[in-house]
């Protein structure tokens, strides 16, 4: 089977050519690298737990600035593919979708909201013209949306055709336990949707136990019941996990007993494959 990991941050420490944003510094969540995280160390990490391909996602700290990620996908074709950052609010918005996937080793957009860094947005309209280009171009989005999975909902009532992936299941960084699944029928209720999928990342980081996440099997078993296998994307997140990577992706390989053969395949990288539009042998 050929295992994609749906989301990776790789980044570079600030430069004076590609300056971080002001006042911007690495989430706690995901340790101190003074170094950033290249591409290199995330083949060898890759290769130790058996991943082929991985899409990478550069992280909010970075700004809206995706030349780090299109080099390491452009450096490794087959091997990386980007969801890129986006500011939907620049002067030449319009004219960037136009062109978004024009972009070589580019999938389509992600974009981080939370309580208190552009969740106004959800709510205030000003990004109805951005769904509406987004989902006549076919460019599919991964939206980070904590706590705040019901908010996807009139997105995907408006526009039935846009592929919206949910990223961390909706799930608020930091919670851990029955606390991080508090609003999880927010998310459930998202199954309805068709064009709607979930990336199940990162999932250790959400659980009060050691492999095998016991924790954690009742409520991912809850999310395959409802959005079935073909729209969940596995990914690890990997510059956050508790564990380690191999057990990330084990938990989905071994550990969940009521997935099969043919589940895992669609979850750990078939799904991905046919959202995304990354085929398995490009």
């Amino acid at each position: 089977m050929l295992v994609t990991d749906a989301q990776v941050h790789l980044w570079e420490p600030s430069r004076p050519d590609r300056p971080w944003p002001a006042g911007t510094e690495v989430s706690a969540h995901h340790g101190v690298r003074p170094h950033g995280f290249s591409a290199e160390e995330m083949l060898a990490e890759m290769a130790a737990a058996g991943v082929q391909r991985a899409v990478i996602v550069p992280p909010s700290w970075v700004g809206e600035n995706n030349a780090t990620a299109l080099e390491g996908a452009g450096k490794y074709p087959g091997r990386f593919a980007v969801m890129g950052r986006f500011d939907p609010r620049a002067q030449d918005a319009s004219a960037q979708l136009e062109s978004w996937l024009k972009q070589p080793h580019m999938l389509g957009i992600r974009m981080t909201f939370n309580p208190t860094r552009f969740a106004g947005w959800l709510d205030d309209g000003s990004l109805n013209p951005f769904w509406g280009a987004a989902e006549r171009l076919g460019i599919p989005l991964m939206l980070s949306v904590p706590g705040m999975a019901a908010k996807v909902r009139p997105i995907a009532e408006r526009h039935p055709g846009l592929t919206v992936v949910v990223d961390h299941m909706g799930l608020v960084t930091g919670t851990v336990g029955a606390a991080a699944f508090a609003g999880f029928d927010d998310l459930l209720a998202l199954a309805r949707y068709p064009k709607v999928l979930v990336k199940v990342s990162s999932s250790p980081s959400y659980s009060t136990q050691p492999y095998p996440h016991k924790d954690l099997h009742a409520p991912l078993r809850r999310v395959y019941d409802n959005f079935g296998p073909r729209r969940m994307l596995w990914g690890s997140d990997i510059t956050r996990l508790p564990g380690t990577y191999r057990e990330c992706l084990a938990l989905y390989q071994e550990a969940l007993d009521f997935l099969s053969a043919e589940d895992k395949e669609w979850i750990t990288g078939k799904a991905l494959a046919e959202a995304l539009h990354w085929p398995e042998d490009g």
